[in-house]
């Protein structure tokens, strides 16, 4: 038992140590004082639990040390103002008129390219009493077990508005999931129309397999519910901009945090962080259409071939749901 004691001590402090170094490297600290600060906290740690006597006297300096890299890493805050990249730099936000919700900035781009395209953006009302379909967009790159997920809002006059959360990146920026874990991008939700969020990743990016599906037997009281739950959210950011965390606070996370509504949401399960299985839970629980197996209605609800054929349809929406497995579930009040 001893040995083992002793191994848990050594592999909890070696990851305090790792946490501690990468913090330091990615915090706002000029470039040689990142490296140089980097460095030392992960010699002077090592030497002062190893060799400090008593050791006693090592670990309260190994904690003191611990407690500044901690107060240096909340001490960084969130900000809305910033050098953005293009296709981030606009926040959407909404007016709440009753039953009628007002969308400002919802994203447009025409796309040529993925780094090439016209911006855009429009305004536009829904009526929260004809919300009639919640779906949910699964983004493959080629991890399998690592997805996007988005999701998005159906309503009677065939509009949907989709939302994908991501990361809101600078002008020269790349998305790294490393630096996602250390406060180095602000959330962002993306507010878009669907020929944008959906066609730059089916039609434009490289090696993406997009999978739709309707979430099934869900009160549509509960759906307005989580449809304003986002709503108060996007406007809450325009005021405080919040971290994006690769871990707690992802694109399936949030989501996940935003179905509190819903009584019968899933709790836990390890495939909300390893979310290349989200749509296998799904199934589990019957959160999306059953009526044929697994593997079949994964398989049919891979939309880029409809997508790809769609492109510039203004019935871009409609188009890429045609022929997929449970596209028109009986609705409940």
């Amino acid at each position: 038992m001893k040995a083992i004691g002793k191994i848990v001590f050594v592999l909890f402090h070696i990851s305090l140590v790792a946490w501690g170094c990468l913090a330091i490297y990615f915090s706002y600290l000029p470039v040689p004082l990142r490296y140089g600060g980097a460095g030392l906290f992960a010699v002077v740690s090592i030497a002062v639990l190893l060799l400090a006597r008593p050791k006693l006297k090592g670990a309260v300096i190994f904690w003191a040390m611990f407690a500044l890299v901690l107060l240096g890493w909340f001490s960084m805050k969130p900000s809305n103002h910033r050098d953005w990249q293009a296709d981030n730099a606009v926040l959407p936000y909404a007016e709440v008129n009753g039953d009628v919700i007002t969308i400002h900035n919802i994203r447009n781009f025409d796309y040529r390219s993925e780094t090439d395209y016209t911006i855009g953006y429009y305004d536009k009302s829904f009526t929260l009493s004809s919300l009639n379909s919640f779906d949910v967009f699964l983004c493959d790159w080629g991890l399998n077990a690592i997805v996007h997920t988005m999701v998005s809002f159906g309503f009677d006059n065939g509009s949907f508005l989709c939302i994908s959360i991501e990361t809101r990146k600078e002008k020269g920026e790349a998305y790294s999931t490393l630096k996602g874990f250390f406060r180095q991008y602000e959330q962002f939700y993306v507010v878009a129309d669907e020929r944008d969020l959906i066609r730059l990743r089916t039609n434009y990016r490289q090696g993406e397999t997009v999978y739709l599906y309707r979430i099934q037997d869900v009160s549509m009281a509960v759906v307005r519910q989580v449809f304003m739950d986002y709503i108060s959210y996007i406007n809450r950011l325009t005021e405080s901009p919040e971290w994006y965390n690769a871990l707690t606070g992802n694109c399936t996370t949030e989501i996940r945090g935003h179905t509190r509504p819903n009584p019968d949401r899933i709790n836990w399960d390890w495939r909300i962080l390893a979310n290349g299985y989200i749509d296998e839970l799904m199934y589990e629980k019957k959160m999306v259409d059953t009526s044929i197996p697994f593997t079949a209605l994964k398989k049919q609800s891979i939309i880029n071939q409809n997508a790809m054929a769609a492109d510039q349809d203004p019935n871009f929406s409609k188009k890429i749901r045609q022929n997929l497995p449970g596209m028109d579930p009986v609705k409940q009040p």
